[in-house]
């Protein structure tokens, strides 16, 4: 049985990461092929072309298009361009996670005023609803409390 080159190691190792990376997107909702361009953009960071990005993840512009695009209203990529050429590039942003926490504290936020919403309008005789709603308003708000937390401690350390 040969032995993988250190360089063979490595590409499996970013091959894998892409891959995870993108099933990761997947499981939260968003395309896999998000997912993939982000790990491909957090190893490499880029930038790099639509036709280099299809290339290298073996998917088409137009899956692409439609990622990158998703991306970069994320905050996460950024599309750029080089003088004297027509194409955008596009690369990872500096420190993107914040922007990712703040549509996950956004989603919080919603998920709250709906357990608020649901509170207020059973009779409050309902006892035990009430009761779970009001435990399920304290998790929200704590997980509110510490992504507020986490990204302004995110903001400190840029």
């Amino acid at each position: 049985m040969k032995k993988k080159s250190k360089r063979q190691e490595i590409d499996q190792t970013v091959g894998t990461f892409i891959e995870r990376l993108g099933l990761v997107a997947q499981a939260e909702g968003m395309p896999r092929i998000a997912g993939r361009i982000m790990g491909f953009l957090v190893i490499y960071g880029g930038p790099f072309s639509f036709a280099e990005l299809a290339e290298r993840l073996q998917v088409s512009r137009g899956s692409i298009s439609t990622n990158s695009r998703l991306l970069e209203n994320l905050g996460v990529i950024e599309r750029v361009t080089r003088p004297g050429e027509r194409q955008d590039y596009f690369q990872i942003r500096r420190k993107p996670y914040v922007e990712l926490l703040k549509g996950s504290l956004a989603r919080l936020y919603k998920a709250r005023e709906v357990v608020g919403e649901a509170k207020g309008k059973l009779p409050n005789d309902w006892l035990e609803a009430q009761a779970r709603l009001d435990e399920l308003a304290s998790f929200y708000g704590g997980m509110i409390e510490r992504t507020e937390g986490m990204m302004t401690a995110e903001k400190v350390e840029k």
